[in-house]
């Protein structure tokens, strides 16, 4: 399960390091992979290969002439690119998911459990700050939240 907040930079290349901690959940018989694709919250999803698998197969199963299914599909099966994480644990995000998530030098990675989210260090501190100030999240109508518990 990823968890927590990391702080990540971005080199001239645009590479990241994916923290230390996480990288043994990524390797698979002495290769080190993972698959980046495009979130419609304008950030970047970063899965296992394993992870992917499951999803490609979920999303590719969605109706076809349903208009969200199929910009779903475009989104995220279209945009997911392999990426290997190296000797240093740098992995490359492509230059079109950069452009797409407005990436440049500073990010935040995001643990969602099983995927982590990549977002560009402004526009992650700008929602958050919308998102807190959000005077309209009334919760009372949403089941799944009903029950839960903390």
């Amino acid at each position: 399960m990823f968890k927590g907040i990391s702080h990540l930079s971005i080199d001239v290349k645009g590479r990241a390091s994916m923290p230390q901690r996480y990288r043994p959940v990524f390797c698979s018989m002495n290769k080190c992979k993972l698959v980046i694709t495009a979130d419609k919250d304008k950030c970047l999803l970063i899965y296992t290969l394993a992870s992917w698998s499951s999803i490609e197969k979920k999303l590719s199963n969605l109706p076809s002439y349903n208009k969200e299914a199929r910009f779903i599909q475009r989104l995220l099966i279209g945009h997911a690119t392999e990426s290997e994480i190296d000797s240093q644990g740098r992995f490359l995000i492509p230059n079109p998911l950069r452009e797409y998530a407005n990436i440049q030098k500073k990010t935040i990675l995001l643990g969602q459990g099983n995927k982590f989210e990549l977002w560009s260090e402004n526009i992650w501190n700008k929602n958050m700050k919308n998102w807190l100030n959000n005077k309209e999240n009334d919760d009372s109508n949403n089941n799944a939240l009903n029950e839960l518990k903390l």
